[in-house]
């Protein structure tokens, strides 16, 4: 499936946090959602990110924002993830690739002269009635939480 858009409808979905928690996007229905999507559990990037979200923590509370990260890692890995970084948001498991895929997320990679599916570094900033306010493609893991933060503020407050 495609990146969605700016004013796509966010859809839905049901996935297990690290705590074996059931999660819906609906739950947060009234609120914003950063919902990030990261290729893998403990590699660098995906861990300068989580930090990241980590570190502005408070902030994103401050403002009422929920921070939700998506990979395809299992429940143990995301458990083992959180506890050796102490990330204090839910880590949901998108083992079958099923939501990755409908936020267009799953996709055809490439590296080192191999292909394969995997899933990208994609944000989405949800806003409160659940469609999709502001897109990002191009992500820096150490600065992105600051940037998503400030996206937020922008569409809260002009």
């Amino acid at each position: 499936m495609a990146i969605l858009t700016r004013g796509s409808e966010a859809p839905d979905f049901s996935l297990v946090d690290q705590h074996g928690n059931v999660v819906h996007l609906s739950d947060y229905r009234g609120r914003w959602v950063a919902l990030y999507f990261y290729p893998k559990d403990m590699t660098p990037g995906c861990t300068q990110e989580a930090c990241s979200f980590r570190d502005l923590h408070a902030d994103f509370e401050q403002e009422g924002i929920v921070v939700l990260g998506v990979s395809a890692d299992d429940v143990p890995s995301h458990r083992t993830f959180a506890d050796k970084y102490e990330l204090p948001f839910p880590l949901l498991a998108d083992t079958e690739h099923v939501v990755s895929a409908a936020y267009g997320a799953w996709r055809k990679k490439h590296m080192y002269g191999k292909e394969f599916w995997g899933v990208d570094r994609i944000t989405y900033l949800i806003d409160p009635n659940g469609v999709v306010h502001h897109v990002f493609t191009k992500v820096k893991p150490a600065t992105h939480g600051d940037e998503v933060l400030s996206a937020i503020r922008q569409a809260k407050h002009g």
